[in-house]
């Protein structure tokens, strides 16, 4: 699907055939907030799904947040091919993108906050990319739970795109979709909170550096390092 061309999304009739279940199993725990990753969780939470690059490093700016995130997990989503691989999903041939799924409890951490933190922390101007990492697996997206969240959403964009445009950024290319249309598989085991068991592992993580105000009561969020090679992770376990 690549191959020095311009990344294309398959169709439906083009994407790979997927399988009914999944074929690996995922975690029952957090490495770092040592919640359970599928749940079940308090009731009160919120889910919230965010593509915004290689979901390594994604996964640590949601996981560092200060307060208020129940349990985070990166998966597949977007896409056409049910229960697809990492391999499957790195071909172009499934239509997923690289996501991170953030359970959080709205009572304490916003649904602003959160979005802020997606913004900020990668640039999504660039399509089919983020910076080095090519592919459609790696464009910008928010998968909305509630019509509140798309609506949230869909005004941070605004809001954002006003900044872009005001320090020389082109067009957002962000997609904001419903997630009960667009279903989430989680990625492999090997995947859940990689940077907390590889902390010198590859994070291709990196904003603009165009900010938004900060919603009232929050704290700056850590930030990622850089000039890790990116050499081996296709296939490192």
């Amino acid at each position: 699907m690549l191959f020095g061309r311009t990344p294309v999304l398959p169709t439906a009739e083009q994407a790979l055939e997927g399988r009914p279940a999944p074929i690996f199993r995922v975690p029952d725990r957090h490495t770092v907030l040592g919640t359970p990753l599928l749940g079940p969780h308090p009731e009160g939470h919120e889910v919230a799904d965010f593509g915004l690059g290689c979901f390594w490093g994604a996964e640590r700016k949601f996981w560092q947040l200060p307060a208020g995130v129940r349990t985070t997990l990166v998966g597949y989503q977007g896409g056409h091919t049910e229960n697809p691989t990492y391999e499957e999903v790195c071909s172009g041939l499934t239509g997923h993108t690289e996501v991170v799924r953030v359970v959080f409890d709205p009572a304490v951490l916003s649904c602003e906050r959160l979005l802020k933190t997606f913004w900020e922390s990668h640039d999504p101007t660039q399509g089919f990319r983020q910076g080095n990492d090519v592919g459609t697996q790696y464009r910008s997206a928010i998968y909305t739970h509630t019509p509140a969240h798309a609506t949230t959403a869909a005004a941070s964009r605004t809001t954002y795109q006003h900044l872009l445009t005001a320090s020389g950024h082109g067009p957002i290319t962000t997609e904001i979709l419903p997630a009960t249309d667009h279903p989430f598989y989680p990625a492999e085991g090997y995947h859940q909170q990689y940077l907390a068991r590889n902390p010198a592992g590859y994070c291709g993580i990196g904003g603009t550096g165009v900010q938004l105000s900060d919603p009232v009561g929050t704290d700056r969020k850590a930030s990622c390092p850089t000039g890790v090679p990116r050499d081996g992770r296709l296939w490192d376990r």
